[in-house]
């Protein structure tokens, strides 16, 4: 049986074993795999219970076409086969499956029960289906279980009434997935390289586009454009207050409303400051409801997480999915607000009897009998959002207990009572003006009690009185206003433009909202308010210039509306897939054919790469200064060849000791993480363009395999990294006197040798574990040597005198992704062949994070 979530596959097993399983890491350390005897179709059966990491597979492009400089973006669109990779090789997900299914005869699975649950469920079966038992010819060996919520009657009920997994709804995904990597692959490379060879200050790594992606940040920018199109224009408004004996004013409201000239609005002042009393023509009294809420479904949660928690719709989405693995809530992905006719609310209720915070509301509602929930709309798909087991805030933590305490306030309310208020009514007049004002009284609170923010506020009794009582004015006066302008879209309001016209899924909106502002296309103000960047806004005006169909939500609506027909089997997943990619291949060259105007915006925003940046090292070619542009991506510019050469990000770049790399004349630079991190001198030009064939892009001297060097791993490679498979430890020439040697893919660093005046790596290698031999020449007044030397050569691990000067650490890294190299080749200098990993010296050692 396989689940989506380690923890998951945990909970479900101590369920259906009723507590007695045994439990036992996987092979890849990340999943457990939880054994237990009991019946299945009549036979006792060894259940084995296990789970995947979210996908187990990812689609991309096979090996040349991931090269950008090498393939021109339109072939991405049919020329350019995909294939399905492991979506985390380090997880070795597909060995994991095939070990553990080895040998069985029936899979159970357990995934999420959405769309992209159902595309994991063939994922887990093209993996484990070879390996499985074929001697039986069986009807059925692949089941699919069903289950909303982590609790022992919904799971049981989902282990009695298994069906088959839904091959339609996984090739629905499957389209998605291969729409989205060739539509915004394409565009994406395209418009990336365009502009960023062309201009030095747009502050962003990545020009990205995507189908739905990009009509979310134009809804971001058409409200900014709404905003600086607006014209506020002046109104006035006649006020009016009365008074009645010892009783306080009241405000009236005039029934004109406002009018837009001054002497029009002076003219009535003049008129009603003529009447001395105001008369009552009617008294009105209106009892009111207030509607409970509709059940929760995700965007509404989406929604209140961000407007009410100030929670952003990534985080909230995270924290949901944790309370539901857990089993506080039912599953946190559903579009329904509908609970079917059997659920049972009375005993979901009963559970948060002994709140100290629900409770006296759980009890007294119970008492009184509960209402039946509102009838919402039923999409097929998942109960709504539900808690499921009573929880405290010590147990979920600060944000896990804000949306849990709102998600379980929210159920509350379903089944509560509407809130009631009476609004009182009465309408004056004054001389031929007419005027109002309104009050509201509670009668029965309902459903606020748990939702006091919606209550109705304690207001000031309005007067009793009835037509014809005189009151006397007190005031008469004009007020002038201004219309204001709309604010920034709030990423609730953005949720909701986005559920209206079918951009993304209750599922996908989060990563889109995530997506524009990690792209430096939008930023968040006080408020979860989203406000453009000026590169942002340069994009979508660009878009509406050359086609305004690429950023508006037409398109990506009726695409989601075909995936959706795919989903129910209604449509043929190829001509679907087919007809998409040929209207956005046709979009595509027009798109390049037209890309001018969009630099005509661009031009005025942004400065050009050749007036950007100070001047740094020297060109290999012109020799003259190249520019280091700080702005992401950082990259060298030369202005006189027009050549631009990427660099490690991440980081600070200096210039290294005016070193030049001895292939191609270009200075050298230094790309360092801090003092505390580690760092490696490149040549701007051979990190673009690999010199020798076991090097690939993106490598520094300490990955370079040049035989004779002076910064190459060959010269500078001490021995295989103790820690990562594949890494080499190099000695960092820069680092003194706090020296230092860094693994050239991991963030391991060891620290040696504190004020050594010199650190070299010898010619020798140590015979116990091939590492090469150190040469270190130390401080005479701080030498550790014995007899007061100062000089010695030895092993970093084996030799004693060494040994207490040695110290392993992990480097901080600014970013989780950044791989500081990674050589490809063998695990030491190339001279010495591949040195052994050290013994348990190093491994000893206290490995830390700095």
């Amino acid at each position: 049986m396989v689940a989506e979530k380690p923890s998951l596959a945990q909970s479900i097993a101590k369920i259906l074993s009723k507590g007695s399983c045994t439990s036992r890491k996987g092979l890849n350390g990340a999943c457990s795999v939880h054994e237990y005897t009991g019946s299945f179709q009549g036979q006792t059966v060894r259940f084995k219970m296990t789970s995947v990491c979210g996908h187990v597979m990812s689609l991309d492009f096979i090996g040349k076409y991931n090269n950008w400089d090498k393939v021109d973006p339109a072939e991405l669109f049919s020329k350019a086969p995909t294939e399905k990779k492991e979506a985390n090789p380090k997880l070795v997900m597909v060995k994991f499956l095939q070990t553990e299914a080895r040998g069985c005869d029936y899979v159970v699975l357990w995934l999420d029960c959405d769309k992209e649950g159902e595309n994991i469920c063939f994922e887990v079966l093209d993996a484990i289906q070879p390996v499985m038992n074929k001697g039986i010819i069986r009807e059925q060996t692949v089941y699919r279980a069903k289950f909303s919520s982590i609790t022992d009657t919904d799971i049981h009920n989902a282990m009695n009434c298994l069906r088959e997994p839904n091959r339609n709804e996984a090739l629905a995904v499957d389209a998605r997935q291969e729409l989205d990597l060739r539509i915004g692959c394409a565009f994406t490379r395209f418009q990336t390289k365009y502009f960023q060879g062309k201009y030095g200050n747009l502050d962003s790594s990545l020009i990205s586009f995507g189908p739905c992606q990009t009509p979310t940040l134009g809804f971001c920018v058409e409200r900014h454009d709404k905003i600086q199109s607006f014209k506020p224009e002046t109104f006035w408004v006649l006020q009016a207050k009365v008074f009645r004996g010892k009783d306080n004013p009241l405000s009236l409201d005039w029934s004109r409303g406002r009018v837009f000239d001054k002497e029009v609005g002076q003219m009535f002042v003049n008129q009603v400051k003529a009447f001395k009393e105001a008369q009552v023509e009617s008294v009105t009294k209106k009892e009111k409801t207030k509607q409970r809420p509709q059940a929760l479904n995700t965007v509404e949660m989406l929604r209140v997480a961000s407007s009410s928690l100030g929670m952003g719709p990534q985080h909230s989405m995270q924290i949901a999915e944790r309370l539901y693995t857990q089993g506080y809530i039912s599953y946190p992905r559903t579009e329904t607000t509908h609970y079917p006719e059997n659920f049972d609310l009375k005993g979901t209720l009963k559970q948060q009897m002994n709140s100290s915070i629900f409770g006296e509301e759980v009890k007294a509602l119970l008492s009184t009998g509960l209402n039946r929930p509102r009838k919402g709309a039923d999409a097929g798909d998942h109960p709504p959002i539900t808690p499921m087991h009573a929880a405290s805030e010590l147990e979920l933590g600060s944000d896990g207990w804000r949306l849990y305490e709102y998600i379980t306030r929210h159920f509350i309310a379903t089944i509560s009572q509407d809130c009631k208020y009476l609004e009182t009514t009465i309408n004056f007049s004054i001389g031929t003006e007419f005027f109002s004002c309104s009050g509201k009284t509670l009668i029965s609170p309902g459903y606020t009690t748990v939702m006091p923010w919606q209550g109705i506020p304690l207001e000031e009794a309005m007067p009793v009185c009835e037509r014809g009582d005189a009151f006397t004015v007190e005031e008469v006066k004009l007020l002038e206003r201004q219309t204001s302008p709309p604010d920034y879209l709030t990423e609730a309001e953005l949720i909701t433009l986005m559920e209206k016209h079918g951009i993304g899924t209750d599922a996908s909106i989060p990563v889109h909202i995530n997506n524009i502002c990690q792209r430096n296309y939008v930023t968040i103000e006080n408020g979860r308010k989203l406000k453009p960047t000026n590169l942002g806004i340069v994009l979508v005006h660009g878009y509406y210039k050359i086609d305004a169909e690429l950023v508006l939500p037409t398109i990506r609506s009726a695409v989601e509306k075909q995936l959706n027909l795919i989903a129910h089997g209604e449509a043929n997943f190829q001509q679907v897939l087919q007809h998409a990619l040929d209207i956005f291949k046709r979009k595509f060259h027009y798109f390049v054919d037209s890309i001018m105007s969009m630099d005509e915006l661009m031009e005025v925003s942004f400065s050009p790469i050749a007036s950007t940046g100070k001047p740094l090292s020297r060109c290999g070619k012109c020799h003259r200064f190249m520019k280091y542009i700080q702005a992401k991506p950082s990259r060298l510019h030369c202005s006189h060849c027009d050549e631009t050469y990427s660099l490690p990000q991440n980081g600070a770049i200096k210039l290294y000791k005016e070193l030049r790399c001895p292939l191609d004349d270009f200075e050298l630079v230094l790309w360092t993480s801090g003092s505390r991190g580690k760092s490696y001198p490149l040549c701007p030009y051979c990190y673009g363009n690999p010199p020798f064939r076991d090097m690939k892009k993106g490598m520094g001297c300490n990955e370079c395999t040049h035989p004779s060097c002076q910064h190459s791993l060959n010269s500078l490679g001490i021995s295989q990294c103790v820690e990562c498979e594949g890494g080499v430890l190099v000695l960092d020439p820069t680092s003194g006197p706090k020296w230092k040697m860094a693994c050239n893919q991991c963030n391991v660093v060891v620290h040696f040798f504190e004020h050594a005046h010199k650190v070299q790596a010898a010619q020798e290698s140590c015979e116990a574990c091939d590492a090469a031999l150190v040469a270190v020449d130390f401080n005479k007044a701080r030498s550790p040597l014995p007899a007061g030397e100062t000089q010695h050569t030895g092993c970093v691990f084996c030799d004693p005198v060494f040994q207490d000067l040695v110290e392993l650490k992990h480097a901080t890294m600014r970013h989780a992704s950044h791989r500081g190299g990674g050589a490809r080749r063998g695990r030491g200098r190339g001279r010495r062949g591949n040195p052994k990993k050290p013994k348990d010296k190093m491994s000893a050692l206290a490995a830390y994070f700095v």
